[in-house]
């Protein structure tokens, strides 16, 4: 009889199953597990949200109601220019007096005693995704990127996140001011700049899609081993299609801005900035064929402002750039020539070959992550030691990047009527040595240079100090 037995019967626990219902036993156990871990996911999720609310930023500023003046400092207005022993005064957020401490001017206010110190206007940093990503390996917390090639409808900044632990750590050492920038695709989307201690994005928002990002392909590649392929540089031969697409899209954003438009094309719609000259298409490309092929396109489109971000070639085709009248936001200092046969120092001194050819040039640091940025500062103290005057090299992170960026008219420089944005150092603020803020004030806001950094210093500091 045993050997008469049913092969889809099996034994559980003393009893007789068919092996269709131990498959559905097994399957019911599965589930129950998996809901057992979606729970639990969930628990640690809440639990994760407590703790980061519970360190998050600070509360911001408030806005100023008592005048306030800085007398005896030296004085690095961001245009070029220095007053030793100088007298800068505000109220309301903004610049009422800026000059030297012996004018004979009601002092009003506040005072703050500058001898010995330095202030500098805020420092603006260009094109970066600060705000829109805090942890690289969590995906969550990432929206740099969109799908898609071409996203000009895409706005960064209702992503940005005002209560960023990074975009914190960039107020002591003077960043207080950045272009939230999209990553990722043919045309990324659009940019906005934003001031870094505020409540929300809406507060943060200095200018809103300020431009258009454009990612131009390159006209060589690495060799892909993978793929079969033999390792270094060979030409791309996607390139001339890439091109087209590019032209093709152009082309149609044009016509749609021109005609009567039959169906709402979002992508389209959001170009129409950069034909106008409300908005700026930044080019980012670094070879010298790159760079030639993408301003000869938007000038043939009749874009009315272009910007090179990257420019690791633009030394070599200077006349092309002033020509069209291209400014430059260039990569940052800190980091190896691109080639074996290139200069080791290039890096370092590009800004100043560029400077010296009369573009308008500025430093950024895109391609790094955004922790880094707040090394901006000691990017312009390099060029220095590449022989640029210190106050120019100074223009490359605050004056500069200001007129490239379209907020001259308010940021940038220490100026009677602009934005009282400005800190005031022990030292050079170039120098990492000399780069110790006293104060920070975005409009006129008094603000808290305590980060989640700073704290921890402080923390451990005390235990070291103990023993």
């Amino acid at each position: 009889m045993e050997k008469h037995r049913n092969p889809n019967r099996a034994k559980r626990n003393g009893c007789t199953v068919n092996r269709f219902e131990k498959y559905s036993i097994q399957t019911r156990d599965t589930k129950y597990k998996m809901d057992i871990m979606k729970k639990l996911d969930y628990i640690i999720f809440v639990l994760l949200g407590m703790g980061l609310s519970a360190v998050a930023q600070q509360t911001p500023a408030p806005k100023q109601t008592e005048a306030i003046y800085i007398e005896g400092a030296t004085a690095h207005l961001g245009n070029g220019e220095l007053i030793e022993n100088s007298l800068v005064m505000f109220e309301q957020g903004k610049l009422t007096f800026v000059g030297n401490a012996n004018a004979r001017i009601a002092r009003k206010g506040t005072k703050i005693e500058g001898k010995g110190k330095h202030i500098y206007p805020g420092f603006i940093a260009p094109n970066k995704a600060l705000g829109l990503i805090e942890v690289n390996a969590v995906r969550a917390s990432n929206d740099q990127d969109e799908i898609g090639d071409f996203i000009p409808h895409v706005r960064s900044l209702i992503a940005y996140n005002a209560e960023s632990k990074v975009v914190e750590s960039m107020r002591p050492n003077g960043v207080l001011l950045g272009q939230v920038t999209p990553q990722g695709g043919r045309i990324s989307g659009t940019s906005s700049i934003v001031q870094f201690d505020a409540w929300n994005w809406e507060d943060a928002a200095v200018k809103v899609d300020d431009g258009i990002h454009l990612r131009w392909p390159k006209s060589f590649r690495q060799g892909r081993p993978w793929m079969g392929e033999e390792p270094g540089f060979r030409p791309n031969e996607e390139y001339p299609k890439q091109l087209d697409r590019m032209e093709g899209f152009m082309q149609g954003a044009l016509a749609y801005g021109k005609g009567p438009v039959q169906e709402m094309n979002l992508a389209f719609g959001a170009m129409q900035g950069i034909f106008d000259g409300t908005q700026k298409l930044y080019i980012h490309a670094d070879g010298e064929r790159e760079i030639i092929d993408a301003v000869t396109l938007s000038k043939t489109f009749g874009v009315k402002h272009a910007v090179v971000v990257g420019g690791y070639n633009a030394y070599k085709i200077t006349d092309f750039l002033k020509q069209n009248d291209i400014p430059v936001l260039v990569q940052f200092t800190h980091r190896l020539p691109a080639f074996d046969d290139e200069d080791y120092d290039l890096p370092y001194k590009l800004p100043k070959l560029l400077a010296d050819a009369g573009l308008l040039v500025a430093l950024q640091n895109g391609n790094a992550s955004n922790f880094q940025t707040r090394n901006l500062p000691f990017y312009a103290g390099q060029v220095v030691g590449q022989g640029m005057d210190k106050e120019k090299a100074l223009q490359l992170i605050t004056g500069n990047s200001a007129k490239i960026l379209g907020i001259d008219d308010a940021y940038g420089t220490l100026a009677v009527g602009k934005s009282a944005t400005l800190f005031i150092s022990e030292g050079d603020a170039l120098d990492m040595r000399g780069n110790q803020l006293t104060h920070a004030f975005i409009d006129g806001r008094n603000l808290s240079l305590e980060t989640h950094q700073t704290e921890l210093w402080k923390r451990y500091m005390k235990k070291f100090e103990g023993k």
